[in-house]
């Protein structure tokens, strides 16, 4: 078959799950890299991957790095078999290392900004008392309008059609999840996170990251990227450093980020990480394929793609 043209994209905090290292693809620098996130992170993160609860996995200083070096290395595996973006993307985390394949920055330089960024997170995190909830079965317009008035509660994630996250304080989202239910909500389900993650509560954290980014080397993209803050394709470094320091604190604009993708001429997702949330998200818009990388590993997708 003919060559499809494919996005990357990438994974975040929630994808995490114990034996996530054993399926990951032999990379040559992946053990020199778990060796530096482990001293950066000052955690024993090959023992809480192979070994951990639930409860350790989702600790954001640990599920950060893990998944950041599991994305790349599986984005890594995929260019070493030829098979190459039309754009790349990645959800909340997953971007961080969407970057790191772009070529914005070494992989080396991404994991030192994840591990920094997952400290301040679990800082910020510790210091409000929040958290997020899906909501299932009904339009994110729909949810903004009905959560606009209630204080302490924003949308942060608009995954796809009919799933949309809140993220917001605890008072805020026991109103929301009240009046959503009384509007025709499905479910609104509470998420096992440590906090109220891409939402004004985060701004300690999305202030202090943006000072580490301005230190940061920021090279233009050798492919286009559509990040989460804004979803329009850009392959410049400069709007890239932008887009990133507002992430923490701004929404993931996810269903807008799968028609960005399409429109940069992609016709098959490749879901570069642990587990299958992004190819699920992606059934839910009409017209688009997905595959992930564990369906049956790089061979099942290069077959798909015609690379």
């Amino acid at each position: 078959m003919p060559p499809r043209d494919v996005a990357f994209v990438f994974p975040g905090q929630g994808s995490q799950r114990r034996g996530m290292l054993d399926a990951l693809p032999p990379v040559d620098a992946l053990d020199r890299l778990l060796d530096a996130a482990e001293a950066l992170t000052g955690l024993e993160l090959r023992a809480v991957a192979l070994l951990g609860s639930e409860e350790d996995l989702a600790d954001t200083r640990v599920a950060q790095p893990l998944l950041y070096l599991a994305d790349w290395a599986w984005g890594a595996a995929l260019l070493e078999a030829n098979v190459t973006p039309a754009a790349l993307a990645g959800h909340s985390l997953g971007e961080l290392a969407a970057l790191a394949l772009a070529g914005v920055y070494s992989v080396e330089a991404g994991l030192q900004l994840v591990a920094e960024r997952s400290r301040l997170m679990a800082a910020a995190a510790a210091g409000s008392a929040g958290g997020m909830a899906a909501v299932l079965g009904m339009e994110a317009e729909t949810v903004a309008y009905a959560v606009a008035d209630i204080p302490g509660v924003w949308v942060a994630n608009d995954n796809a059609p009919g799933q949309v996250v809140l993220s917001g304080t605890h008072e805020g989202l026991e109103a929301a999840t009240k009046g959503l239910t009384e509007a025709g909500a499905r479910k609104v389900v509470p998420l096992k996170v440590a906090g109220a993650f891409h939402s004004p509560l985060m701004q300690p954290a999305g202030d202090a990251f943006a000072e580490v980014l301005a230190a940061t080397s920021f090279a233009d993209a050798l492919w286009p990227v559509v990040q989460n803050a804004d979803p329009v394709p850009t392959r410049d470094g400069t709007e890239i450093r932008a887009r990133l320091a507002e992430q923490i604190t701004a929404p993931v604009h996810w269903t807008d980020t799968m028609a960005a993708l399409r429109r940069a001429g992609a016709a098959v997702l490749v879901e570069a990480g642990p587990g299958g949330v992004l190819k699920g998200l992606a059934r839910r818009v009409e017209g688009l394929e997905a595959v992930s990388v564990e369906d049956g590993g790089l061979e099942a997708v290069v077959a798909k793609v015609g690379a």
